[in-house]
């Protein structure tokens, strides 16, 4: 299926095969593509990924999916952005189960990224579940069972300090690490393009069949697609180093000089994609800052 044939009717649970099932939130917007991919496994005890937004339809959708004799028993979060966790405190109450991540949010960042963020770097409007906790919190290679379904925990942080992926097999859910329809957006602090290289190698080393990502259709060539971000990145690190040939620039002028097959609306998104590669670059000792390290640096090739 190519990525713009993916437009599956929200609310509506869809059998991908594999024990999988997919119900699509109503939250389409120029970030989340038609919406939130919510995943279902099991046949008696459910776990739900990624429950979404707050939404009553798409609460209502979940509940709707369940069929005779099915119980939601666990509530597993990839991360906490506001598109996919804060739906997840009230379906657990509803449902008696518990909530399962990685941890809160602002967990899982860098030192560099803690620095940052205390400096007073905040998040630029990607949406934050601020208030996420998760009841029960799942360690790197951790495995989560049910009846008839099994999910190992990877910690692949870089989208987010928080986010996990879910492997069952052959079949990964990759949250928003990985994705069909668009490049993941890495935005400092919590956003870490080093640890976001790092967590793609890390997919690029297990091998898989599939990727069931937090937004789009399954990825059916994920280790092509893997390999497609990793040169993407490095290629904007390459543009990123060749424009500092002419000088130094901040990440607004990077932006404009290396961003330009984007549509201009997009541009604040790639402003942080470029401060991540600047973090990311300043950690190889590949550039530097004139001044502190900050978000609105000039920063220099070394």
């Amino acid at each position: 299926m190519n990525e713009s044939d993916f437009n599956p009717e929200p609310g509506v649970a869809e059998d991908l095969g594999g024990g999988v099932r997919r119900v699509l939130a109503p939250n389409p917007s120029p970030m989340t593509y038609r919406g939130t991919n919510t995943y279902l496994l099991g046949a008696r005890q459910v776990a739900v990924i990624d429950p979404g937004p707050e939404s009553e339809a798409h609460l209502a959708a979940i509940f709707g999916a369940l069929g005779p004799g099915q119980q939601v028993t666990h509530v597993i979060v990839t991360h906490s952005h506001a598109d996919h966790s804060p739906l997840a405190a009230r379906l657990a109450r509803e449902t008696g189960a518990q909530v399962l991540g990685f941890g809160p949010s602002g967990s899982g960042r860098s030192a560099v990224m803690q620095e940052m963020a205390a400096q007073g770097l905040e998040e630029a409007g990607e949406g934050i579940d601020t208030g996420f906790v998760p009841d029960v919190e799942l360690a790197d290679g951790e495995t989560v069972t049910g009846e008839d379904w099994a999910l190992t925990a990877l910690w692949t942080p870089g989208h987010l300090g928080n986010h996990l992926c879910l492997a069952m097999g052959e079949t990964v859910f990759t949250g928003d690490l990985v994705m069909g329809w668009a490049s993941s957006l890495v935005s400092p602090p919590d956003g870490d393009l080093t640890d976001f290289m790092a967590s793609c190698r890390r997919l690029r080393e297990m091998g898989a069949e599939v990727f069931h990502s937090g937004h789009g259709a399954p990825i059916r060539a994920p280790m092509a697609r893997l390999d497609w971000l990793i040169a993407h990145r490095e290629g904007r690190e390459a543009s990123i180093l060749q424009a500092l040939e002419a000088g130094a620039a901040d990440a607004a002028a990077l932006t404009a000089a290396v961003y330009t097959d984007i549509p201009p609306q997009m541009w604040p998104a790639a402003e942080r994609n470029a401060l991540a590669h600047l973090i990311d670059l300043y950690q190889k000792n590949r550039v530097e800052p004139v001044g502190a390290l900050s978000q609105h640096a000039t920063f220099r090739r070394v």
